[in-house]
């Protein structure tokens, strides 16, 4: 007779996740990203273009559960497109982009029927606009300091190092803040385990780590450091709590698990696309 006992589930305690494995494949994560910084650029947009793919991968694969069918072949190729677009012409060219692929993946779907059109069609320009076009904002940035080369002393390059050690300071300092003493959540129908403990660890986090990275990193004034960090704790914050709604309305804990210790890309990427777009906009204007 064999046993048909369930494996016990290993328990995490409230950090609510597998932290060696996270960790390690953090690491792994970057350790890539730097290397492409500092030896070659292009090297760094091809792992921005591979994350739009598999983000749209799994947003396709995550709306199925409620019968919402993306066309995700048209959204991969214009995704794609408009980061090489963004990176190599600059903005205007990215809005040009984003439109044509949205009328695209509009007429893509004409060749399904009726039935479902607007429902699909609406889900594939909310992907299009939620992950390729804000993706895209990391090469609008990363092209600050031209288009070749790379190295840590390329403003581009050191753009993007505030932009991501701001987010990961956000999350930290958040997820750090609320384990240790999180009490009150900030909104526990949406997410149960944010507390507004851990948005002051992380309201913290990103102002000091905003005002040292722009002053040391990028020569600038420390209130533009100031203002960055607290626009990114917000946009961090609004975009994990977006994407646990959406996850939630669909039904599912993680969109999937290509992450080891962190479950899908998305569930990575949630307060990064929140907070490229502001960043870039201050950078450019304030600083480079």
């Amino acid at each position: 007779m064999t046993d048909s006992t369930p494996a016990p589930v290993k328990d995490h305690g409230r950090a609510g996740r597998d932290l060696p494995a996270a960790i390690g494949s953090a690491f792994v994560l970057l350790a890539a990203i730097a290397a492409s910084l500092a030896f070659w650029k292009t090297a760094f947009m091809v792992i921005v273009a591979i994350a739009v793919v598999v983000a749209i991968w799994e947003l396709h694969r995550a709306l199925l559960t409620k019968d919402i069918d993306i066309p995700e072949q048209p959204l991969m190729v214009g995704g794609v497109v408009m980061v090489v677009v963004a990176y190599v012409w600059g903005a205007p060219a990215l809005v040009t982009a984003t439109a044509v692929t949205a009328l695209g993946v509009m007429l893509w779907l004409l060749r399904r029927g009726i039935d479902g059109y607007v429902k699909n069609a609406t889900a594939a320009v909310f992907t299009l606009v939620y992950v390729p076009f804000l993706g895209s904002f990391v090469a609008l940035l990363l092209a600050e300091g031209g288009r070749t080369g790379g190295g840590f002393d390329d403003d581009g390059v050191k753009g993007i190092l505030v932009f991501i050690l701001i987010t990961v300071a956000s999350d930290t300092g958040g997820y750090a803040a609320g384990v240790l003493f999180g009490r009150h959540p900030m909104a526990p129908v949406i997410s149960p385990k944010k507390s507004w403990e851990g948005f002051a660890g992380s309201l913290v986090a990103t102002t000091l780590g905003g005002m040292a990275l722009v002053v040391y990193l990028l020569d600038g004034d420390w209130w533009v450091g100031l203002l960055l960090g607290l626009v990114a704790v917000v946009m961090a914050t609004l975009g994990d709590l977006c994407e646990s709604v959406i996850k939630r309305d669909l039904g599912i804990k993680d969109m999937s698990q290509v992450i080891p210790g962190h479950g899908g890309l998305m569930d990575r990427l949630d307060s990064l696309l929140a907070t490229i777009a502001p960043v870039w906009l201050m950078l450019h204007y304030l600083v480079f």
